[in-house]
């Protein structure tokens, strides 16, 4: 007999970590959405749970408006098995990345810290990190810098990012990166939903980005790589710099806010 063993949904406990609640505060918050929506759910810690285990991988249609209501992010950016709908493409150049991505170079002997505590999936990653990335706007001619407080939640080699309410150099712009760890090499994808009156009219970007992470284990740096307007391939420099190991919610509360 095969066993399918549950995979963790680690982006929605990211999510919920980054919205500063407990799975008991999630649940009363998907029921009050759920009101508000009028359709009424019975969501409860438990459902949260088997959520966030992965032993239940697709809510229910009143499950799932309900959370996009509290999220504020499409259901199928919050880890479930869900269809990805297509990319939505801005007429401006800056617009998406996707998915070629730099070949990784030869793992030093240096790394080896780094390395050993990826493989361990001890949980070395998970605190608040600084995202830090650039682009170039072909409508404005300038390069510009997206910054945000993201916290990083480890399990066995799977990181997930999720950023910090209010915590993005930009208008409001959640930002969700789910990565894999192979030694000190990092790859994965990353979702951002850009602000609805921001510069970008709420547009929704998506692509892929890889990182070589430092023998300390406190910075990942790499570069994204994406799409333009015109489908040639865009790319510029992405980087993660730890700066709390902590995700209580004392600290996740200190760094919603701006990065300066």
């Amino acid at each position: 007999m095969t066993t399918t063993t549950a995979v963790p949904n680690d982006v929605l406990r990211a999510v919920r970590i980054g919205l500063r609640m407990s799975q008991d505060d999630f649940a009363k918050a998907i029921r009050r959405a759920g009101a508000e929506l009028s359709e009424p759910n019975e969501a409860s810690k438990r459902l949260v749970q088997r959520w966030e285990a992965g032993t239940s991988r697709t809510p229910r249609g009143v499950y799932a408006r309900a959370l996009e209501r509290v999220t504020g992010r499409p259901v199928e950016a919050l880890g479930f098995a869900l269809p990805v709908p297509m990319m939505r493409v801005h007429p401006d150049k800056a617009g998406g990345h996707d998915m070629d991505a730099e070949r990784p170079g030869r793992i030093s002997a240096a790394a080896a810290p780094a390395q050993a505590a990826a493989q361990a999936g001890d949980g070395t990653f998970s605190g608040v990190w600084l995202s830090q990335y650039e682009y170039y706007s072909s409508s404005r001619g300038e390069t510009f810098e997206g910054k945000h407080y993201v916290v990083l939640v480890q399990h066995g080699n799977r990181l997930t990012a999720q950023s910090l309410p209010g915590a993005s150099s930009n208008p409001e712009s959640p930002l969700t990166l789910d990565l894999t760890v192979d030694r000190n090499v990092v790859t994965g994808s990353w979702v951002e939903q850009t602000a609805a009156d921001g510069y970008y009219n709420g547009a929704r970007y998506h692509g892929a980005v890889q990182l070589l992470v430092e023998p300390t284990g406190r910075r990942m740096a790499g570069k994204w790589v994406g799409f333009g307007k015109d489908f040639d391939v865009n790319t510029g420099p992405w980087e993660l710099s730890l700066v709390d190991r902590s995700t209580s919610k004392a600290t996740l509360e200190r760094y919603s806010g701006p990065p300066e």
